[in-house]
């Protein structure tokens, strides 16, 4: 078998360098195109196998499991390594080759995310321990890409002027307008639409972890007459909203259920309502979900691209009056979170374990490369019911989203100086 996984290697890699170093000591080294060099210990004998027959997930797996250890680096430089050279690499990768197709066969079944598959979907990674997210998000626990106007923005910057950013697409024109958030997560983006723009606001999620903490972080903010959460699924919403909203969600929708999701909004949004979709995609087509992210991440996920995206879009009756597309933001929201997973790092461990944090590590790492190096991108389409329900240009966006920074910036001087203040 290891001569089966050197033959893939010297394959596989066509960017940067890979050192192996075997079991037994020796070392291999794999060299395509100048790029990012890693070194790989194999540490037990027994991943070797499952590297040849399964690797996408054998991969992942060996990491977990301490049977593969980056050495002098991360498990970010090993994966820079291969991800940037799979996708010019695995057409001649049988097992790669193989993995896709059966993906592509079983795509299906792996999205049938009816209401009770959805719940357990969400169970899983959305209702873990809450102090994990608090430990790697920003302080308003946005779990999507933030939004770098700059580049150098922290963390919490990015976040805000990424709520910024929806919200100058979602017209928010007048007072409160009824909103519907879709999968509203913590709270975050309801809480800050009812306090910073007027709105009143309905979030609507799966789990139940975020559900209790909404609604804590409503009722701690004097938000309670205006926010209101409910644990339910996105198709048994029945209301008409002013304007809908979801970001991050539509990833866990998966690909059949499409039509029913834009029924929904169609459905639920008033005659000359706004809706915002913010969603990760991929500019490549249609391909499957990383079977190890699958399985230990997000069972039923799937980031699409736009072809699979508009077809069922166009057959809703809804209208799409503005697309942009975010490129490299959700590489630099990725790298911030695995900065701040690694410094909190035995904190995450006492809340679970070794192997747990291997997991995350591997997931957080393996998700930035997938737009730093491959096809991932994040897409925000505005949607409506009439053409006319929006302006016809871009300067309202513009408009609102500077008038919102610049009453953010007026609010936090004199917090500041307070805060100078009092620490002199």
């Amino acid at each position: 078998m290891r001569i089966l996984l050197d033959n893939l290697l010297k394959r596989l890699v066509a960017h940067g360098d890979l050192s192996v170093i075997w079991p037994d000591g020796a070392i291999s080294h794999y060299a395509g195109r100048p790029g990012r060099a890693a070194t790989l210990a194999i540490r037990d004998p027994a991943i070797i196998r499952r590297l040849v027959t399964d690797p996408a997930m054998a991969l992942g797996e060996g990491y977990m499991e301490g049977a593969l250890d980056p050495v002098d680096g991360s498990i970010y430089d090993v994966l820079h390594v291969l991800l940037s050279s799979v996708q010019e690499s695995e057409g001649r990768i049988p097992a790669l080759r193989l993995r896709n197709a059966f993906g592509r066969v079983f795509r299906p079944l792996a999205q049938l995310n009816n209401a009770r598959r959805s719940k357990r979907n969400v169970a899983h990674h959305y209702d873990l321990n809450g102090r994990l997210y608090a430990l790697f998000l920003d302080r308003d626990r946005q779990y999507s890409c933030g939004y770098f106007p700059r580049g150098d923005e922290t963390i919490d910057e990015a976040q805000a002027a990424k709520k910024r950013h929806i919200a100058s697409k979602l017209l928010l024109d007048r007072p409160d307008l009824e909103v519907l958030d879709i999968g509203c997560g913590w709270g975050g983006m309801a809480l800050t639409l009812a306090r910073d723009y007027g709105a009143r606001v309905t979030g609507i999620t799966l789990s139940e972890e975020q559900l209790a903490e909404a609604r804590r972080r409503a009722e701690a903010e004097g938000l309670a007459d205006r926010v209101s959460f409910e644990l339910m699924d996105y198709r048994a919403m029945t209301r008409e909203f002013d304007r809908i909203v979801s970001v991050g969600m539509f990833e866990h929708v998966g690909v059949p259920n499409y039509p029913s999701f834009f029924a929904t909004v169609q459905r639920c949004l008033k005659p000359d309502g706004v809706a915002l979709l913010h969603a990760i995609g991929r500019f490549d087509g249609p391909d499957v979900t990383s079977p190890w992210l699958a399985k230990y991440i997000f069972p039923g996920g799937y980031s699409p691209s736009l072809s699979e995206v508009f077809a069922p879009l166009e057959r809703s009756g809804l209208r799409s009056t503005d697309i942009e597309i975010l490129r490299l933001h959700y590489a630099k929201t990725l790298a911030h979170w695995r900065k701040r997973f690694a410094a909190n790092r035995d904190a995450i461990a006492s809340l679970y374990d070794e192997r747990f944090c291997r997991m995350f590590e591997f997931y957080l790492a393996g998700s930035q490369l997938a737009f730093e190096v491959q096809d991932h991108m994040v897409f925000q389409i505005q949607l409506a019911r009439r053409q006319d329900a929006a302006p016809l240009t871009r300067d309202y966006m513009i408009d609102a989203e500077r008038a919102a920074q610049s009453l953010s910036r007026s609010i936090s001087a004199p917090h500041a100086a307070s805060l100078r203040s009092t620490a002199s």
